[in-house]
């Protein structure tokens, strides 16, 4: 059973900065695609940022966070972390860990959810 493990949330003043982890019990040749989403209160889970797991690491990025977020990879680990600086009030929310994973057969594709960490911007 693949696990997903996210750590790094907390609460940071507007400016801020806080780098989040995920780390991936599943198999890192199978793993296509590693990602965050974000869930703030009364809305929609929605994403953040993805990071090919092999081959070219291409990255994505919501327009909202483009040129504040990174996402990483190191592969030796199985982890992903998601760098966050000038974070703003907006981006309050509960941060998922998402893994795309091919099964035995590479003939589909699962996705995998963290159990999310809380991220708290103060104004």
């Amino acid at each position: 059973q693949v696990q997903l493990v996210e750590s790094g949330g907390g609460l940071v003043q507007a400016g801020g900065s806080l780098r989040l982890s995920c780390a991936n019990s599943g198999p890192t040749f199978r793993t296509y695609l590693m990602g965050w989403f974000r869930q703030a209160p009364g809305e929609e889970r929605e994403f953040v940022a993805s990071i090919r797991a092999l081959g070219d690491g291409k990255t994505y990025y919501a327009d909202s966070v483009k040129g504040r977020f990174t996402i990483s990879r190191d592969n030796a680990r199985n982890m992903v972390y998601l760098q966050m600086n000038s974070l703003q009030p907006a981006d309050t929310a509960v941060y998922y860990c998402n893994a795309e994973i091919w099964d035995s057969t590479f003939s589909s594709r699962h996705a995998y959810w963290g159990q999310g960490t809380q991220v708290t911007v103060s104004s």
